[in-house]
């Protein structure tokens, strides 16, 4: 697989989900970012879709508050359907399950040298944030009392 840096779209096998996007029925687009999402979470041993899950993440986040473009000549030449919300959680889970794993072949091993291992998770760390922001500290406000 060649791998030419450490965004979601960097790797061959990125390119290559982005390209099929790109072929795929407008209609057809939403079913595939959700498939490869769904499999990433639900697989067992080693994570086989995991360049595509970051890839199909990126996509979903791009269109979430806070969410920027890509950027990049290798994503998607096709428009993106608006996703359904529940993506979000999806997106989420599957980035946290790639994030985790320590297998020594797993996705970060894949995906970038070592050296820039720090900053392909931090890439993941970024489009965790967009999917789902901490919430304010403002979660009620306090109203002194009067004397």
């Amino acid at each position: 697989m060649g791998t030419w840096g450490t965004g979601p779209f960097d790797n061959d096998t990125a390119a290559d989900f982005a390209d099929a996007l790109d072929d795929a029925e407008p209609g057809a687009r939403e079913p595939l970012v959700r498939g490869v999402l769904v499999r990433t979470i639900d697989a067992t041993g080693y994570l086989w879709e995991a360049d595509e899950a970051v890839a199909a993440a990126a996509l979903v986040a791009v269109q979430c508050p806070g969410g920027v473009a890509l950027g990049t000549p290798c994503g998607p030449e096709a428009s993106m359907p608006p996703f359904s919300a529940d993506l979000r959680a999806l997106a989420d889970e599957a980035l946290a399950r790639i994030a985790d794993d320590e297998d020594a072949d797993g996705p970060a091993s894949n995906w970038v040298d070592p050296a820039d291992e720090k900053q392909w998770r931090a890439t993941l760390a970024r489009l965790r944030a967009v999917l789902y922001p901490p919430p304010s500290l403002a979660l009620f406000e306090v109203h002194p009392q009067g004397n």
